[in-house]
């Protein structure tokens, strides 16, 4: 044989990371700064009325350059359905949806193409694949998450329309500033997007801004929490045991740039807590629609959905990109200074609360379809009358 040897992904392509999901599955392509992005929704059923209009409400929450408290990049995000719609339903075939990117300035990533940015995955795509696209993080970039949006409201639709299931998220904590949320299965989209902050406390969402903008002006970045609930999802969706409910929807926050953390229910305040304590006690009722008087379980036990609500948090990094000075190292391992001065978040909170919905919205549409699959489910098509 002559050449580099063959790696074993090429002759497994199964082992690529790019497609999430069971049977509702969805296939990304895209660099941050390429041509453009793509996303490929596969197994959604025929007959969801869809169009463009049904995207862009997420996707406008999405966008680059909404306010101050983001990246000032001009990406108007507009999707081009290219299949699997014909006249305004999908038709039970693949959905693939294209997003051009054009607001991408390559030119201020050209001084750092051989230096490795702190926090970044420079490095680690180097390891990897012996290589990298430089510019603005290649498909490291949260750019690639604009197709997860498009795919995410698609699954918010079939989801709303099957068993009326929906899901908000929204900006928790930013750095030391922390809302007060009672009851987070009331918060509404009209509070949230009341602010961009996108907090649903104004007087939490005030302190924030501020405290945004203070880092920002100091050439800096901050972390926070968003917190994730998900409504009206019915009991028994979650396949155990490798594929448990929370073991899926934790990877689907995981798969997005700068989560580094994600709990449900009452979480790691579990530790500190008796099972006295920590157990939520059945309220008498309906046995098809049993309730707790708490929910310290977030909505799932052996990895299957109650019917209570399912409550997330995502703790989120601040921002590595800094146009300030850090040090570093070059390719070859020598001392270098680094400052990025590519545009960026100084907080990636606001712009992550409609990708969490749209990653949790993908889980819940793929575990659904796989419990109808299955026969578990009772299951009323679309259009069609209950007669029981």
């Amino acid at each position: 044989m002559s050449g580099a040897p063959r790696a074993l992904w090429q002759d497994a392509p199964d082992m690529a990371g790019s497609t999430f999901g069971t049977l509702f599955r969805v296939t990304t392509a895209g660099e941050s700064h390429g041509p453009a992005n793509v996303v490929i929704v596969d197994g959604c059923p025929p007959g969801l009325a869809l169009g463009v209009e049904d995207l862009l409400p997420d996707l406008a929450r999405r966008r680059p350059g909404q306010s101050k408290l983001v990246t000032q990049r001009q990406e108007s995000d507009t999707p081009e359905i290219l299949s699997g719609v014909f006249e305004g339903q999908t038709t039970g075939t693949p959905i693939a949806i294209l997003f051009r990117n054009e607001d991408q300035r390559s030119r201020d990533y050209s001084a750092i193409q051989d230096l490795y940015r702190p926090g970044h995955a420079d490095h680690s795509y180097d390891a990897k694949y012996g290589g990298r696209d430089h510019r603005g993080g290649g498909r490291a970039s949260a750019r690639e998450t604009v197709s997860r949006v498009a795919a995410g409201a698609i699954a918010k639709k079939l989801i709303a329309e099957d068993f009326g299931g929906q899901v908000r998220a929204w900006v928790r904590q930013v750095g030391d500033v922390v809302a007060d949320v009672p009851d987070p299965t009331r918060v509404t989209l009209e509070e949230v997007e009341a602010t961009p902050v996108r907090c649903p406390d104004p007087e939490a969402a005030a302190r924030m801004i501020e405290l945004i903008d203070a880092v920002r002006l100091d050439q800096d970045s901050i972390g926070g929490v968003a917190e994730i609930v998900a409504l009206d999802v019915p009991a028994g969706l979650g396949e155990p045991v490798f594929d448990k409910l929370k073991a899926d929807l934790a990877k689907a926050l995981f798969s997005l740039p700068a989560v580094l953390g994600v709990e449900y229910g009452i979480g790691f305040g579990c530790a500190t807590m008796r099972g006295s304590d920590n157990n939520d006690v059945y309220v008498p009722g309906d046995p098809a629609h049993l309730r707790t008087a708490s929910n310290r379980h977030g909505g799932m036990l052996g990895g299957i959905s109650t019917g209570m609500p399912i409550l997330l948090r995502a703790a989120v990094k601040p921002t590595s990109s800094l146009s300030r000075k850090q040090p570093t190292v070059d390719r070859d391992g020598n001392p270098a200074t680094i400052a990025t001065k590519g545009r960026h978040d100084p907080c990636l909170l606001p712009r992550f609360v409609p990708i969490a919905e749209a990653m949790v919205a993908l889980v819940l549409a793929d575990h659904w379809l796989r419990w109808r699959a299955a026969g578990f489910a009772r299951y009323v098509p679309r259009g069609a009358a209950d007669d029981s």
